[in-house]
């Protein structure tokens, strides 16, 4: 099948002229299907790009102009957010309906014990859906990955003769051209001509906290070529769609699964990691399940919602365990949300919980290990040239502007940025007293979110190994909260909590002594404690190799 001009004519033909509801409308358009019809429902997935690399989020060195039409029939959705900055904690996110610490499914990419029956797509089958996945699972889970759908394969399709005649199918499409693994090069030579997809890397406008470097350039433009790729591919599911009769009877999601792939996005807690491009398209039959929601949308939605949004779409009420709120269908949230939130766990090789939280003008992140540097070493990500060239610049000194040696510095326990007005996220608040309210209650909102959550991300990686934690922490009645109070305290390093580390080295849980070695190291390093307590020397020999570690350091 062709692409490029003739899929942009073909999803114009079918796209154009749909806007959910018009400027004047009081309520929703009118339903006009039976109640025994039921919608099909696309994903069209895609990795490792933020909103900010398309053309209907504002980029004007990108050529998307499927995604664009689609936006502007549908609902774009502009504050959306992956929950996570990697893609499996991302996905047990996405395919459980409640944030992946909740489960401890949250460190990249490790997989736990969890509960049964957690998956969304089985809600969709015992109504009767069939459900296909080409073909990314990648849920940090021991449980079959695969059990939840009718098809999970490479050839797997809603064209699938499996598939009974007329039966409403949920379908989700990944691609991985988009994906860090383009441009993970080590070095540029011999790349492809860029400007050949009308992408010139001197014109390329850089986002403020990275160096304007060749090798950023290169590996930039490399990863906007990905996102014209993407459009391309779009392109191509739409008019499949169209081609076979099926679009005028079929709700279509476009998202990414995180931030995208230059330094300081994919990985971290910034906007550059978490926004991601979000837009929903329905066909007129099937406006009635959009409300009122139409355009450009500034509404807080993340991850959680997704599969909620989709089961609801379905005449499927979510069931109560789920944490995130439907935005559309029969059982559509009139909630809004007050706040929206985020975690991260680094991955396997670098432990170091960090969460955020926004309000839509403000992000707070809040690092539980502040003495290491955001810009751990990950022997992955460091496979781009931009990275290794961004070390070089900073770490010879040949830097000339502060805000890009901030990843290379130590983390602070606390940061707040003003993201509208620092939408690069240089310009750190926490310390200016005319934003200590603003600080406050974003601290508070995310500690209420921990707790409510049940935040199982704060036990070290190998005391989760072979324990469905889950489970475990409900039958015997493990302190969380003594945890979440210790972690906190580990990471603020007051000296007031002196005490509290002093009995945390000595407890027989394995997790307590690892955070009290860490709030021991976090007062160290402020200089308020210059002398080794004896109860940390004594965990040099913990049987524990992530304590012991963590008090030798």
């Amino acid at each position: 099948m062709k692409t490029g001009r003739l899929s942009f004519l073909m999803c114009s033909a079918a796209f154009a002229g749909t806007s959910v509801c018009s400027a004047s409308a009081a309520e929703a358009p009118k339903k006009n299907t039976s109640d025994k019809e039921r919608p099909n429902i696309l994903w069209i997935t895609f990795e490792d790009t933020s909103a900010s690399n398309f053309g209907c989020y504002g980029n004007n060195d990108v050529n998307t102009p499927i995604a664009d039409s689609l936006a502007s029939a549908g609902i774009q959705y502009m504050n959306a957010w992956s929950v996570a900055p990697q893609s499996s904690p991302a996905r047990s996110s996405l395919i459980t309906g409640c944030y992946a610490t909740t489960y401890g499914m949250d460190v990249h990419p490790v997989s736990q014990e969890t509960p049964d029956g957690i998956f969304f797509p089985q809600f969709l089958r015992d109504a009767g859906y069939y459900c296909t996945n080409n073909n990314k699972t990648h849920y940090n889970t021991t449980r079959d990955n695969k059990a939840c759908w009718d098809e999970c394969d490479k050839e797997a399709s809603y064209h699938s003769p499996a598939r009974k005649p007329d039966q409403p199918f949920f379908a989700v499409f990944n691609s991985v051209t988009s994906h860090m693994g383009r441009i993970r090069t080590f070095h540029t030579d011999g790349r492809r001509d860029y400007t050949r997809a009308g992408i010139y890397p001197s014109r390329l406008t850089l986002p403020s906290y990275v160096p304007d470097l060749p090798e950023v350039r290169s590996d930039y433009a490399g990863h906007l070529e990905a996102t014209q790729d993407v459009d391309k591919w779009l392109g191509i599911h739409l008019a499949e769609l169209r081609e076979h009769g099926l679009d005028k009877n079929t709700i279509v999601f476009f998202f990414s699964d995180h931030g995208g792939c230059i330094p300081r996005g994919k990985g971290y807690l910034y906007e550059s990691g978490l926004r991601v491009p979000l837009i929903v398209y329905f066909p007129e039959k099937w406006r009635h399940l959009a409300g009122c929601a139409n355009g450009k949308q500034d509404a807080l939605v993340n991850f959680t919602d997704l599969g909620p949004t989709v089961l609801s779409l379905a005449g499927i009420k979510p069931p109560k365990h789920m944490q995130g709120k439907a935005l559309h269908g029969k059982y559509a949230s009139k909630e809004k949300r007050e706040y929206q939130f985020a975690f991260g766990a680094n991955q396997l090789h670098h432990f170091m919980p960090v969460r955020a939280v926004t309000d839509g003008k403000y992000s707070y992140i809040r690092s539980y290990i502040p003495y290491r540097q955001f810009a751990l070493r990950n022997y992955y990500q460091w496979g781009m040239p931009s990275n290794k060239a961004w070390d070089d610049y900073v770490l010879r000194g040949h830097n000339t502007r502060p805000e890009w040696a901030l990843p290379f510095e130590y983390t602070k326990a606390e940061m707040l940025f003003d993201i509208e007005n620092d939408p690069g996220q240089i310009n750190d608040l926490s310390e200016n007293p005319e934003y200590a309210d603003i600080l406050q209650r974003m601290s508070t909102a995310l500690e209420e979110h921990i707790r409510s959550t049940k935040d199982l991300g704060f036990f070290i990686p190998d005391t989760r190994t072979g324990v469905n934690q889950y489970e475990m922490v409900r039958k015997t009645g493990y302190p969380l909260e003594d945890m979440y109070s210790l972690v906190e305290a580990a990471g603020m390093g007051r000296i007031e909590d002196l005490k509290l580390f002093e009995d945390a080295v000595t407890s027989p849980r394995t997790d307590f002594r690892f955070w009290g070695a860490v709030g021991y190291a976090t007062l160290a390093r402020a200089g308020k404690i210059t002398e080794c307590p004896a109860g940390l020397s004594l965990l040099l020999g913990d049987s524990n190799p992530y304590v012991a570690v963590e008090a030798a350091y």
